[in-house]
């Protein structure tokens, strides 16, 4: 959690320096340290994923058709008794004689086909954004329309033969629908489009089946003179919120969108994934798939097969050069990640599933993998937003957020505020205890001085030495001394702190949701107000905390330097976690005031008191210089 303990209450282990606030530095500097790499560099160190099973020899990459005849691959032509191929016979051509586009639309979705490739030009959810928002902006289309230009258009056709594949992309497909229309022109869901083409011994069918719900079911057929083609469906080149690949489009955040993107799959019940830097371009895999998708933080491309045993997946990564800075068209470029994906069945016939939309955990966990009874009744997309480690508290905690939003108020920046006070409220029994452990070691340690003082003329590496730690041991079980009591206390906040930060940084209901002056609480704080704030409520937190004879070098590192490193780090990242931990720190004021009146604060004042008046001068002393100090802090 954001609260910071204050390092002078921690205790002190044998065989320490002199003094106490030595000790007590290095437990809470070493804590301290310790919060600060599970927050911002987990995500650089996490374990290395397992990456998808290696390909087949035969099928490599690309350049070369699978290694097959017949209807896992690339057919062999047949032969006669001669040795001569069989004449096949030619069907007539079917094509259409001008391209056409054909929409299809329902509650989430409306989707634009061009009949040249039977390929996606428009993938609209209705209900997202752009950066500009539902009062400035457009509605959100999942198609990189400059990548896909690029790359190619999502549920186009990919082969092994690079000419057939180019055929397939710009041939001009006959159209056929059925459904009814609305009267924008588009057709409304349930209902099917078929796309048909054939020239040159090359007959592509490509059927869609669209419901009420963000899945699509697509059916794929490609023969070369009769003979099965492996063509697989694909999806590849990125998608919605990338707009860092729009010069024109306004930025979210300072954080790119397609840095953020994964390639996640699941095999025979194990799920899995690898950053974009670690997915291979042009890599096949043959394996028991029982989905596999791409995505980014708030949104994903998952393609579900019909029969996972009989799989082919491709992996594609491309990049594009992008400016630095997206306000700035003439900064410095620089690559920016394009993942996509390819799947097709090793038959040839391809059957399949799509979802394209919103990583929302409700939505994701209703749609599932077929599972071993060929049913849809295998793992579901929910292992696509990637909690990480801390998956399970991550989970409790967003449902949580998502039932005070539904049930309590309706906003979700007062949902966390409310759903962080009930945090630090069922926290304040173990900053209690930390306050109580710290208490005791205070009140033994003129006598843990004194053993120091009189095993000092000893060397560090004397034997003798280790008495001084048996009596100090024997003085801790005596009077009743944890010499770890302050900091276990704060150690289960760890991975509640970083299950929070992960499911603030996921949730894709945060993605422009608006509170107060935040207009969108998944990007920083335009004002940089938050950041302000917490640096200031920090550094009067630390300040009223007792400081038991902390010399005044490290008093102001631990004043001035901790609340500055936290703030600035917390400038870049998304205000719903600044207003989360702004929130946790006026809590913590609160407490530490409150406590500062106790019993156990005016205890711990007076002891820290009584241990910085014996470090002063007389002089110094005389002058109530302590006193006056612990007024200012009260």
């Amino acid at each position: 959690m954001p609260e910071i303990h204050n390092p002078n209450l921690s205790s002190q282990g044998p065989g320490g320096g002199s003094g106490g606030s030595g000790g007590d530095m290095r437990g809470m500097l070493a804590f301290t340290l310790l919060a600060l790499l599970v927050l911002f560099a987990f995500q650089y160190f996490k374990p290395k994923s397992a990456a998808p099973p290696s390909p087949p020899p035969p099928a490599q990459t690309h350049q070369t058709p699978p290694a097959h005849t017949g209807a896992t691959g690339e057919p062999s032509h047949a032969q006669v008794s001669g040795g001569k191929a069989a004449a096949e016979p030619q069907q007539p051509a079917i094509a259409a004689t001008s391209e056409s586009d054909t929409t299809i639309e329902n509650e989430w979705y409306r989707i634009t086909f061009s009949n040249r490739g039977g390929e996606v030009k428009h993938w609209i959810l209705k209900h997202y954004y752009d950066s500009g928002g539902a009062k400035g902006g457009h509605l959100l289309d999942l198609v990189e329309e400059e990548a896909a230009k690029k790359f190619g258009f999502p549920l186009s056709l990919f082969t092994y033969d690079p000419d057939l594949t180019a055929q397939l992309h710009t041939a001009l497909y006959q159209v056929s629908t059925s459904g009814s229309k609305a009267s924008s022109g588009a057709y409304v869901a349930p209902c099917a489009l078929s796309f048909r083409y054939a020239e040159n011994g090359i007959d592509v069918v490509k059927t869609i089946h669209f419901d009420s719900s963000y899945v699509v079911t697509a059916e794929t057929r490609v023969t070369r003179n009769g003979e099965p083609v492996r063509a697989l469906l694909s999806w590849p080149a990125g998608l919605g919120d990338m707009e860092e690949f729009e010069p024109s489009a306004p930025s979210r955040s300072s954080v790119w969108m397609s840095s953020q993107s994964q390639f996640v799959w699941s095999i025979d019940g194990r799920q899995d994934s690898e950053s974009a830097a670690k997915v291979s371009n042009d890599n096949t895999s043959e394996a028991a798939y029982q989905f596999a998708a791409v995505s980014d933080l708030y949104f994903t491309a998952a393609f579900l097969p019909d029969t996972p045993s009989r799989t082919t997946v491709v992996t594609l990564h491309n990049a594009i050069d992008v400016p630095s800075d997206p306000s700035n068209a003439n900064s410095q470029k620089k690559p920016a990640n394009l993942l996509g994906l390819a799947m097709g069945d090793t038959s040839g016939d391809t059957r399949l599933r799509i979802y394209a939309g919103p990583k929302a955990m409700e939505t994701l966990a209703s749609i599932h993998a077929i599972g071993n009874d060929g049913k849809p009744d295998g793992p579901s997309l929910e292992p696509l937003i990637q909690y990480g480690w801390l998956t399970f508290i991550a989970k409790w905690l967003y449902l949580a957020l998502r039932f005070i939003y539904e049930h309590g108020v309706p906003n979700w920046g007062w949902a966390i505020i409310l759903i962080t006070t009930i945090f630090y409220v069922a926290m304040l029994p173990t900053r209690i205890m930390a306050m109580k452990s710290s208490l005791k070691m205070m009140r033994v340690q003129p006598q843990v001085d004194a053993l120091k003082k009189k095993y000092s003329h000893l060397k560090i590496n004397d034997p003798k030495r280790s008495e001084m730690n048996t009596e100090m041991m024997d003085l801790y079980k005596r009077e009743g001394v944890n010499m770890y009591g302050s900091c276990l206390p704060m150690l289960p906040q760890i991975p509640l702190f970083y299950a929070y930060f992960r499911v603030l940084e996921y949730a894709v209901e945060l993605r422009q949701a608006h509170w107060l002056w935040l207009p969108d609480l998944s990007a920083p704080d335009p004002t940089h107000i938050l950041p302000v704030f917490i640096i200031v409520s920090m550094f009067l937190t630390q300040y009223m905390t007792p400081s038991p004879g902390m010399d005044p070098t490290q008093r102001r590192m631990m004043a001035f330097m901790m609340p500055a490193i936290f703030g600035f780090a917390l400038w870049h990242y998304a205000s719903g976690l600044a207003l989360y931990w702004a929130v946790g720190n006026i809590i913590s004021l609160v407490m530490q005031v409150l406590i500062n009146r106790s019993r156990i604060g005016k205890e711990m004042h007076a002891l820290a008191l009584k241990r910085a008046a014996k470090k002063l001068p007389p002089s110094q002393s005389k002058k109530g210089g302590p006193q006056k100090m612990a007024q200012a802090r009260r």
